[in-house]
């Protein structure tokens, strides 16, 4: 992906370095609580918050420092200055697809953080994966988890990182058109199993959201090198349920699904990417089968 010379967002807080004096174990605080059912909802593995745990720290150049007693590798800082630029890129595209349709974007902030860190939703762990909160209209990311992408779930490569970035701010987008509200308003009058269904088809919603955006932003900046879509469409495959519920536990339970399977993700990821068609986003609650 071609990002290094692309500007850098201001919506990025670095808070890597910094101790949030949060604690976990001995009980789950209402925080805690929501932000298990926030994880759940829209991404990552919520039974980290039930495990005890420390913070670490960080800095990079390109967005404001978090401790300047953290002196970051060459790679953690790489990988910030991307995510940086991925935001930045998610900023631009955004901005100008809601701009069409008489609307005025409204762009999340990017928490960088280690280990663990304070949120509206409660306290979120590095073991949860990357999350979008709600409640402060900030995503959330710790940049090992980039690591894990690549030699966990073998999906390696700027694009797949920069796929997770834009499914994470599809999320965003979802809660500015109503979509999020909607769907918690439904799973509170549905059984578990139900509910399970409309997380699924929220979380298919915003990898098809990250492909809407990679197909206006290649148009636009031309930021896709050969191998890029692949990339990403690997990184979907490697996070589908039913690949990490084989993974984990050497079984499928296709009725607690949360997030959609990988043939899920890579079709609706792939179907953004290739129509850039907006139009098709009410098709997710529309639609009897996905």
């Amino acid at each position: 992906m071609r990002w290094k010379q692309a500007r850098r967002s201001q919506n990025v807080e670095d808070r890597r370095g910094k101790s949030t004096g949060a604690k976990i174990g001995g009980g789950l605080g209402i925080g805690t609580i929501i932000l298990f059912l926030i994880v759940l909802f829209l991404g990552g593995d919520p039974s980290a918050l039930l495990s005890g745990g420390g913070s670490g720290g960080g800095a990079t150049s390109g967005v404001a420092a978090g401790s300047s007693n953290y002196t970051p590798s060459p790679e953690e800082q790489e990988r910030a200055e991307m995510a940086s630029a991925v935001l930045a890129y998610t900023e631009d595209v955004w901005g100008e697809l809601f701009a069409q349709h008489g609307k005025r974007y409204r762009p999340p902030k990017m928490v960088l953080y280690s280990g663990q860190t304070t949120s509206a939703c409660g306290v979120g762990k590095a073991q949860m994966g990357p999350f979008y909160c709600p409640g402060d209209e900030k995503v959330y990311l710790d940049l090992s988890f980039f690591t894990d992408l690549k030699k966990r779930h073998g999906a390696p490569g700027d694009f797949a990182q920069a796929y997770v970035i834009a499914h994470e701010v599809g999320h965003h987008i979802q809660k500015l058109l109503g979509y999020s509200d909607k769907v918690q308003a439904m799973r509170r009058k549905v059984s578990e199993k139900e509910g399970n269904q409309l997380s699924v088809r929220l979380e298919l919603q915003a990898d098809y959201l990250a492909g809407v955006w990679a197909h206006h932003g290649h148009k636009r900046f031309n930021f896709l090198d050969r191998g890029d879509p692949e990339e990403a469409l690997n990184a979907a495959s490697a996070i589908g349920d039913d690949r990490l519920q084989k993974q984990g536990r050497g079984y499928v339970t296709p009725d607690s699904f949360t997030h959609g399977s990988s043939e899920q993700r890579v079709r609706w990821f792939r179907k953004g990417l290739e129509t850039g068609d907006l139009s098709m986003i009410e098709h997710f609650f529309t639609a009897q089968q996905l």
